[in-house]
């Protein structure tokens, strides 16, 4: 992006003070160093100037501090535009040298903050409010700074990678774009040499070859083959070639060309081609402005194929540079509009991309970021205007992240970033957003834990889902759900009672397996309620027993049109009489719980039975206590036959409470 992002700045900084130029005839080399460097400067080759004052600013004397401090901050502005990490120390050398614009800070603030510095930076921004309390461009720099770490823990589910494949060393390669929307042919920038045997001349403004435009497609298998230049007249040995757009059916291409002279700076223009066969035909400047001194460049042509989003310098524009959008006619383009103060800030924003939705991504160092340049999502509104967005980590770091291009309608694509690239050169990378998968499962079982191979599992969603799945012969099931439903889940089966469970997707960022089991109630023998507990010798529910209690009343609620005998036992210890009628009151205080709780009275009937029932050991019990046998009655005369510490087991499981269903027809006739 050397160019486009760096060199377009040939029109956009020109800063010059009269006044402080006179301070370089102190001496007659040194001036005529700096004075080439000025020139270099004005003409946006930041390259070139920047090794011009790194080598005056050694040989100008330690008391001529403002002269030190003028070429030190001219410095760091030509590294800051061309990403070299030695503009920290300039900046850094043009404050302790007093340097009088308060420019300084701001600066050294921007790129503190892109080298992650973030405290420092955040000290600067504050220093520069001082002089110039209004500024957006510092106010959103201390709030990214705030937001970091809401960021970084807020990390979005985008993967990305560098791609190998497409990048080369020494070189920059940026700003990617699919032809059309089967996505098999990707067109990208590049400063790579295309001839490795000749010697490249090193651009004063970048210090990087001239950029052009590169094609690869996909091969039978789907993998990438090798890159090459665009065929036709795109690509010219004399210009910067690159940052392209296409029509939708590939044939039209919309591209950025600069060109420069040793006498004068001819700005960034756009330009048009379509093709016939292979060959692109030579290329048309697109006419956007009536003054065609004005700047445009990174084309962006819309869905509808009418529409062209742009990037101007233009002087009445909201400062840098700004995204337009303009009604193309021909080679002409019409009824030009600046996106406004929502989109453009003082600050640059570039590299606009638009969906099929009209969703616009655009990359800007002047809202909120992690440093240098960040992408941006923009989602149109009812009301005409824009939610935006910064698309977060990992997408974005604290280098400059840009030129977003999406396969289709997928979240899957390219981007360039210059992330981890000490010399500032761009490269390609990859991101996708994973598929989030929502799945249910678990296993049925009846109320001894044993599997029931035959239940039916009614699902239905807030989004209109109404589905029916059968367990398998080991009582499981699985089912895939879908992103931000509610759901209703109702257990069946022949023989047992209805049991429901809920669970929601609503908001969950990351993939997720629900386990939800059922367990199921005989709907013809008793069923022992778990976790009862009254006071000792008492018929008063302790704390302990809520949950229970609270599962039973929602089995009541799941099955409304079924009636229960509550009843409640005890062991043989003790006065018959006595334990009758404390098991008697036990299985009241339950019904008395139910009915506070909003169940019916007339669907529960509460029974106390003392010892007289006591219970059959079943499969459940003997497998769970090996000691006692299958269908033989805990009564008191096999329960002394135990040894003490069974016979304490058999009263304790004795000693329950249990419901059974009475009828299943309860407001039904």
């Amino acid at each position: 992006m050397q160019f486009f992002k760096k060199k377009q700045s040939i029109i956009f900084h020109r800063i010059i003070s009269l006044g402080l130029l006179l301070l370089l005839l102190q001496s007659c080399g040194v001036s005529s160093r700096i004075k080439k460097a000025d020139t270099r400067f004005e003409l946006g080759e930041y390259y070139a100037a920047g090794d011009l004052y790194k080598s005056s600013y050694g040989r100008i004397p330690y008391k001529n501090k403002s002269l030190r401090g003028y070429v030190a901050f001219r410095q760091g502005e030509c590294y800051r535009l061309i990403n070299n990490q030695r503009a920290e120390q300039a900046y850094l050398n043009a404050i302790r040298n007093n340097y009088s614009d308060s420019t300084v800070f701001l600066r050294y603030a921007q790129v503190l903050h892109r080298n992650g510095k973030y405290g420092e930076a955040l000290h600067n921004y504050q220093l520069y409010l001082q002089k110039d309390s209004s500024n957006i461009i510092a106010k959103n720099g201390i709030r990214a700074i705030q937001m970091l770490e809401e960021w970084q823990k807020n990390a979005t589910r985008y993967e990305v990678k560098y791609e190998n494949q497409f990048n080369v060393r020494r070189a920059s390669t940026f700003s990617p774009v699919f032809v059309n929307a089967a996505a098999d042919e990707l067109v990208f920038t590049s400063t790579r040499s295309t001839d490795k045997k000749a010697s490249v001349k090193a651009d004063p403004i970048t210090g990087l070859p001239k950029s052009n435009l590169f094609m690869v497609r996909k091969n039978a298998a789907g993998k990438w083959g090798k890159p090459e230049m665009l065929e036709g007249e795109i690509n010219t040995p004399e210009t910067d070639d690159g940052v392209c757009s296409f029509a939708s059916n590939g044939k039209t291409i919309y591209f950025t060309r600069a060109q420069q002279s040793d006498l004068a700076d001819m700005g960034t223009k756009i330009y048009v081609s379509s093709r016939t066969g292979a060959a692109w035909n030579p290329p048309q400047m697109l006419k956007i402005f009536v003054d065609s001194t004005i700047s445009v460049a990174h084309p962006a042509l819309a869905p509808d194929g009418q529409t062209i989003y742009f990037v101007s310098d233009k002087k009445d524009g909201l400062g840098g540079k700004d995204i337009y959008k303009a009604t193309l006619d021909g080679t002409e383009c019409k009824y030009i509009e600046n996106l406004g103060s929502e989109i453009n800030t003082p600050g640059d924003e570039m590299f606009p991309v638009v969906r099929n939705d009209g969703t616009l991504y655009f990359s800007s160092n002047g809202h909120p970021g992690f440093g240098g340049l960040d992408i941006f999502k923009a989602v149109p509104q009812k009301n005409g205007g824009w939610l935006i967005q910064n698309m977060g980590t990992p997408v974005n770091s604290k280098a400059d992240d840009f030129g977003m291009t999406f396969a289709g309608d997928t979240e899957t694509g390219y981007f360039s970033s210059n992330s981890n690239e000490i010399r500032g050169y761009d490269a390609l990378w990859s991101f996708q957003l994973p598929e989030q998968v929502f799945l249910v499962e678990g296993k049925v079982v009846d109320d001894q834990g044993q599997i029931i191979s035959d239940a039916t599992i009614r699902i239905v969603g807030s989004n209109g889902t109404n589905a029916r799945i059968q367990t398998k012969k080991d009582g499981t099931f699985r089912m895939k759900l879908e992103k931000d439903v509610d759901y209703v889940m109702l257990a069946t089966a022949r023989g047992f009672l209805n049991q429901k469970n809920e669970l929601s997707t609503q908001g969950i960022a990351d993939s997720k397996t629900f386990s939800v089991n059922f367990r199921l109630s005989s709907i013809s023998k008793p069923v022992k309620i778990e976790n009862i507990f009254y006071e000792f010798g008492k018929w008063d529910l302790t704390p302990a027993s809520e949950k229970s209690l609270q599962e039973l009343v929602k089995l009541l609620k799941d099955n409304p049109n079924i009636t229960i005998e509550l009843s409640s036992h005890t062991d043989y210890i003790g006065d018959n009489a006595f334990n009758k009628n404390l098991s008697e009151k036990r299985a009241q205080s339950v019904v008395n719980y139910l009915i506070k709780a909003g169940i019916d009275k007339e669907r529960l009937t509460a029974v106390g039975y003392g010892e007289e029932k006591p219970i059959v050991v079943d499969e459940a019990l003997a497998q769970k206590y090996p000691f006692l046998k299958v269908g033989e009655p805990l009564s008191e005369s096999y329960i002394l036959t135990l040894t003490p510490e069974q016979q304490e087991i058999a009263n304790q499981i004795n000693r329950r409470t249990e419901f059974r269903v009475l009828k299943t027809t309860y407001n039904l006739y």
